[in-house]
Formats: structure tokens, sequence, C-alpha cells
């Protein structure tokens, strides 16, 4: 008996090119988008730079995360930030389809040249620019805000300020704080920046810890969430 696309078995290959274009399937998936929000600010120097890029970029190719990327099909873009107006999406939206393009990213973001030096902090400017860099990819299920930092916010919009907005877009944001002195940066963190289901802070105990804790982070936000914690 005859195929209903096929009427001779040479044609199998054009077949099933045939009933694949008829099948409605969309063009890819995306079930994470995640923002790498890095703090260029003055108070981190040309060194401590080097590390977060590095370290970011290691914790990429860890196999955890790798493969958590790619099971998701997720997009990821990092935005370097520091004082007010001064916040660019340094690496484009990019979908992590193999494991090869985890590791393309990685390498992306190690040589990601530094934009600015000697300017103030302005976090919830930061956020503000990474929510709107979520309306190129709203088709994804889940949208993250990853933000690392080494200072409480002293320029702009204050960051509590857009809790509640990013709320409402369901845009969660985690943070690694870089403790660099008594001032409790976690603390301030968890009280004015973080929000959304299952949001979290990391403490980095200077930045020779940077490297292991955003390993940790990176492990933790690209694993689907199970529970749902608001704030």
């Amino acid at each position: 008996m005859s195929d209903p696309l096929c009427y001779a078995r040479p044609m199998f290959r054009f077949c099933t090119l045939s009933l694949a274009l008829l099948s409605p399937v969309q063009a890819f998936a995306c079930e994470l988008a995640l923002v790498l929000a890095v703090d260029v600010s003055g108070s981190v120097d040309n060194q401590e730079y080097r590390i977060q890029m590095d370290g970011m970029a290691a914790a990429l190719r860890d196999g955890s995360v790798a493969d958590a990327l790619v099971e998701q099909q997720a997009l990821v873009t990092l935005i370097q930030w520091t004082g007010s107006s001064r916040q660019r999406q340094t690496v484009p939206w990019t979908q992590m389809r193999t494991y090869a393009d985890v590791l393309t990213l990685a390498d992306t973001i190690e040589t990601d040249q530094r934009i600015w030096r000697n300017f103030s902090t302005a976090v919830g400017e930061a956020l503000e620019v990474a929510r709107d860099a979520f309306g190129a990819v709203s088709h994804c299920t889940r949208k993250v805000i990853d933000v690392s930092g080494d200072g409480e916010s002293n320029e702009g919009i204050e960051p509590a300020t857009q809790r509640p907005v990013l709320r409402d877009a369901e845009i969660t944001v985690n943070a690694i704080a870089i403790e660099t002195d008594d001032a409790d940066l976690t603390a301030y963190f968890f009280e004015n920046l973080i929000t959304g289901p299952g949001a979290f802070v990391v403490t980095a105990n200077g930045f020779a810890d940077y490297p292991e804790q955003i390993r940790r982070k990176l492990q933790r936000e690209t694993t689907r969430q199970v529970t749902s914690v608001a704030k």
C-alpha cells in the first residue's frame, strides 16, 4: 500500500522532508533567557574586571551548566554596567543550541573588552536596561537577570523601585555580592535587589572567591525551578 504522500520508496527522503515541512513547528524553543549583568564601576579595577570575566567564562564551561543551557535551548546575553546612563549590552543574545555554542559564548565573554572604568554604581538602571533587553526574547519561558556587584547603588534610580516592575514582567533577579568591606552587601542585595520565583543571593568573599561562587550560582539558576518563592 502506498504512503499518502509517497508513491515510490526511492522517494523516501523527499517524503520525509515533505512531512516535516507540513508540521507546524516553532523555529526554535527557549526555556531560559539569561542576562549576565557585570559590574564595571570605578570600585572594580582592571584585574578584578578580568577575574569576573574569566570566572564567568569558566563557569559557563562547567559541564552541568553547559548541559542545562543546551537542554533548555537558553538565550544568553551580557551587559556591562556602571553609573547612570552607562549600561551596554556588549554580548548580544546568543542561543545555546549545542555544547559548542556554550564554548563559543564563554570565549566571547572571556575576551569582552571593558568599555568604562571610573564611574559610579547605578544598580537600578542596570536592572532597567536588562529588563528592556528581554523584549527581544519574549518567547522564552523563564527570564532571569544575574547581577554581579561589589557595592551598593549610589546613583540613578533606586533598585528597590524596579522590583515590582520586574515581578509584574515575570523576571527573576538573582545576585552575587562581592564582599570587599564590612558593608554587608549580601543583605543589601537581599533587601533591595533580588525578586521573583526562587530568587537568591550568593556571597563571594572578595574577588578571589568570585570564580567559584559564580560557578555555583550559574549551576543553581540554570536548573529548572520546581518551587516558587516571590519577594
